[in-house]
């Protein structure tokens, strides 16, 4: 199963998601975001190996200035929340950088909307909630496209991790289930390892 752990510090949690073999690590760059990162703390990146760990800056509509000024060079993939269409995924790859496109899902019908964007790398189907903690319709899980492609996001945790991956999917994304209730926007490493385990267990 592939691993997507968003809302990281550069400076706190990186390495132990490395040394763990997270896939993906996600740094959100949103103001109104309890884990908005701090620009001055990117340059930290360039400092780790990443290994086979690939890094993903988590932004909603982003600029053509801030991309080029704070993204390329120090990100894998950038994620997209906001507005965006396939013609703007097209301009954002063409600057080298892979596009993770975020996908809201409220109903059903919401699902096929993955189908606009058959030029993005990945595909994240998200609660409508973005990084509160609204647990993804189980009704609607066994309908999402399956494979590499396609992640799911909302509220998944080592509690339900196991019945998540019977509905068949094998690419999984979390943020705020790796937090204690009392420190949001800080990922609490016991968690982290905790999931990851779990993780490998049901690979076992």
């Amino acid at each position: 199963m592939k691993i997507k752990i968003c809302g990281l510090n550069p400076t706190k949690d990186v390495q132990l998601c490395i040394d763990l073999k997270v896939n993906y690590l996600g740094f959100v760059f949103y103001e109104k975001s309890p884990r908005n990162v701090n620009i001055s703390e990117i340059n930290v990146l360039s400092s780790y190996d990443k290994r086979l760990s690939s890094f993903v800056a988590v932004t909603v509509n982003p600029s053509d200035e801030f991309i080029k000024k704070n993204i390329i060079g120090n990100f894998d993939f950038i994620q997209l929340h906001g507005s965006e269409t396939k013609e703007r995924v097209a301009e954002i790859k063409s600057t080298g950088l892979k596009v993770i496109k975020a996908i809201k899902v409220k109903e059903e019908n919401d699902i096929g909307e993955y189908k606009k964007f058959d030029n993005t790398d990945i595909i994240l189907f998200d609660t409508p909630g973005m990084e509160k903690s609204i647990e993804f319709p189980k009704n609607l899980i066994a309908k999402i496209p399956k494979g590499e492609k396609y992640a799911l996001a909302g509220s998944i945790s080592h509690n339900n991790i196991e019945n998540i991956a019977k509905l068949g999917v094998n690419f999984c994304d979390l943020s705020s289930s790796l937090e204690l209730d009392t420190q949001i926007g800080y990922k609490d490493h016991s968690k982290i390892k905790k999931f990851i385990k779990k993780v490998n267990e049901l690979e076992n």
